[in-house]
């Protein structure tokens, strides 16, 4: 299998480590190891310090499994693996599909999403929103199944748009779904990231027996350093599949970064809040940002749920182009559409760091004297 190059981390390797500023990040400020450890419980630190560097179980550490369960309404105990996101996604998606299978993706979206679909040999179609208000219709959806559907692919809350569904517009998937005897691989990484008053969605294994949840600690707990992420299924044949292809890759996972996770899980509350918190004050100051800068921005939809929203931009030139210029004249990194394969011009906005206000002013001063 040849992949080809995933243009976003590509250009995040390019410029996340050398620009001053980060403006399109997709995840949250890093919390330190000190923050996590100052919110465990004696019996959570004792598993911490007496912690020992041998190889772990290939589905995960039981107290890990268990706290993620907690976070499951139906039975997952025994139905989940855990590895790195990206990780799962690949696993999966070569579990589920064979050459000439059909498969159906949200896009815009994280680029392995289709990728290995595409690798794999599938024909892809692509479910894209209204880019008016970034709404997905599930009408569209339903025209884009064949005979040869295997997945449908989605990942609410969106990256890169911000866009949500509600409970009714998920239930619609789900029947589409069902009907065609699906799986639906559901990128759910932003879950539990309420930024409005939308209602928070059940994770789609709750509500499908064809269903497949995603999630880690990426995005929603601000701990991407720690490349946790887990597959919650309630098909128990399925995560016996995916675990065993996890024998040819990283076989287990690392033991620090377990406890670790355990402790995040049992404490989500000291995670989630700071984040949802810091995300929903910096949308607030992009709507002020955008209403003095609205022949560059002309739009703003902020996000339902997740830390990103997708910027119209109404420049000369291409949004590679615009974000290229921008991080060598003044530091600012943006991703822009392209590394989304989108067509328009657009600009990924991320809400989650403690500098925004910053990078703005830096950004408005840079417009001004342009």
């Amino acid at each position: 299998m040849i992949l080809s190059d995933f243009k976003l981390e590509r250009y995040f390797n390019k410029h996340e480590f050398t620009a001053k500023y980060l403006l399109s990040s997709s995840d949250c400020d890093g919390f330190s190891m000190n923050y996590i450890l100052e919110q465990a419980t004696a019996d959570e630190l004792s598993l911490w310090e007496n912690l020992h560097l041998g190889y772990t179980e290939s589905a995960g550490h039981p107290l890990l499994l268990e706290a993620i369960s907690r976070h499951y309404k139906t039975n997952v105990s025994k139905k989940m693996v855990v590895a790195t996101p990206g990780e799962l996604n690949y696993i999966t998606m070569n579990v589920l599909l064979k050459k000439d299978d059909h498969a159906v993706v949200v896009s815009p979206s994280y680029q392995s999403l289709y990728e290995v679909i595409k690798t794999i040999g599938c024909d892809i179609s692509y479910w894209k929103p209204n880019d008016n208000n970034w709404t997905f219709n599930s009408a569209d959806l339903r025209q884009l199944i064949t005979s040869k559907t295997k997945v449908i692919v989605i990942n609410f809350p969106h990256n890169p748009t911000g866009s949500y569904l509600s409970k009714s517009e998920l239930e619609e998937i789900i029947t589409i779904a069902r009907e065609n005897n699906c799986y639906l691989f559901s990128d759910e990484m932003y879950h539990k990231l309420m930024v409005s008053d939308a209602e928070e969605l059940p994770a789609v294994c709750d509500l499908y027996e064809k269903g497949i949840s995603l999630w880690g600690t990426s995005k929603s707990f601000g701990l991407a350093g720690l490349r946790t992420g887990w597959i919650a299924a309630q098909d128990e044949k399925l995560i016996e599949k995916i675990i065993a292809f996890k024998d040819y890759l990283s076989i287990c996972n690392s033991a620090p970064a377990e406890i670790l996770t355990i402790i995040a899980l049992n404490h989500i509350d000291a995670f989630l809040k700071p984040n949802i918190e810091k995300i929903k004050k910096n949308i607030l100051l992009f709507k002020e940002f955008q209403e003095k800068h609205k022949n560059l921005f002309p739009n703003f939809i902020p996000p339902k749920a997740g830390s990103t929203s997708f910027v119209p931009l109404n420049d000369e030139g291409s949004a590679l182009e615009f974000s290229d210029q921008l991080v060598e004249n003044t530091g600012i990194m943006t991703v822009p559409s392209e590394m989304f394969e989108y067509s328009g011009n657009y600009l990924r906005i991320g809400f989650g760091r403690e500098n925004f206000q910053e990078i703005l002013n830096v950004l408005d001063t840079y417009l001004t004297k342009k």
